[in-house]
């Protein structure tokens, strides 16, 4: 298939992106208003405008709308909080469904606040997360494992969005990882696709696609010697692995192979393994090929890097990013 028919045959797919689906709030600070608190003495970040965007599983769920998928939706785990609207808000924006978003009193919606100087564009301060360290919620743990059960058979491809770097608080607890490998030994057609910061190894018949540190750092965890044999103790159907510019590793039945990296000057690499995962599940939806799938993934995450933020690649980008 041609690079534009995999991307026209995007439209037929539906993805659903279960996970840790969070709030980027990207919030511009003036310097010059950082007058001292007169309660305090301590000088105040004067925000003076801000922009809420969906992150994390949520910034997947922007480039499969971008890249056209017929449907995408989200399942995760909302605070019932400001934040927790935001998110919904930004969703809905998108064209993104977020009605298997599962709330929860006791949760904090998980939220990245960027500060960025008003005068330079950059970000230059400590961000602020609102994170959580507790487990999480039995009834929302048990509501999020009954919608999976549910739902995803409705779905042609499910991207795994396994991003919490705590022990504990992320949406993709044993039960619901349990949940997705029962799910994904089935047999059927459909693409299970997982990115998972601090867990790759306990993931089974699925697609991995872990960046370099990841992989070696599950390999360690795991007393395995390389990542053919991180793709053996996985029983993956492929495992992927990017190493930024320089490209991805395939290993699937047919053995190691390289997908090479576009070369570009990057502007902002933040959210570039998101857009490889969109683009990388649904290529492989399309066309059974794991290095087919790196290639694209790779295409994306070349389009995105070279926008501040993180940014989305669309069919049009693609084309001309493929040369055509």
């Amino acid at each position: 298939m041609t690079t534009a028919e995999v991307l026209d045959a995007f439209a037929d797919l539906s993805v659903l992106v279960v996970g840790d689906i969070c709030l980027d709030r990207w919030c511009q600070y003036d310097p010059r208003e950082a007058e001292p608190s007169r309660e305090t003495g301590i000088p105040r970040v004067a925000v003076v405008d801000c922009e809420s965007t969906p992150g994390a599983g949520g910034t997947v769920a922007n480039n499969l709308v971008a890249l056209g998928a017929g449907r995408v939706a989200v399942l995760g785990a909302i605070g019932e909080d400001g934040y927790g609207h935001d998110l919904l808000r930004a969703l809905t924006a998108r064209g993104i469904a977020g009605d298997l978003m599962v709330r929860g009193g006791s949760l904090r919606t998980f939220t990245y606040t960027k500060l960025l100087n008003l005068e330079s564009g950059v970000e230059d301060l400590p961000r602020v997360d609102s994170i959580n360290v507790r487990p999480l919620d039995e009834k929302v743990e048990s509501e999020i494992h009954g919608r999976l059960l549910e739902f995803a058979g409705d779905f042609d491809v499910v991207v795994v969005s396994d991003q919490a770097e705590t022990a504990a608080g992320g949406v993709v607890t044993p039960k619901v990882r349990d949940a997705l490998i029962s799910l994904a030994r089935r047999g059927s057609s459909r693409v299970f696709w997982v990115d998972s910061r601090r867990r790759a190894e306990h993931f089974r018949s699925m697609i991995l696609k872990p960046n370099e540190d990841e992989a070696r750092e599950a390999c360690t965890r795991a007393g395995l010697s390389d990542f053919a044999a991180l793709r053996a103790h996985t029983e993956s159907r492929a495992l992927i692995v990017t190493h930024g510019e320089r490209g991805a590793s395939v290993i699937d039945e047919r053995g190691a192979s390289h997908a090479p990296a576009r070369a570009v000057e990057p502007v902002d690499i933040c959210g570039a393994g998101d857009s490889f995962n969109a683009a990388g599940a649904m290529a492989f939806a399309v066309t059974n090929d794991a290095l087919q799938a790196a290639k694209f993934g790779n295409l994306a995450a070349s389009i995105t890097i070279q926008k501040r933020g993180t940014g989305t690649a669309s069919r049009t980008e693609m084309l001309k990013a493929a040369g055509l």
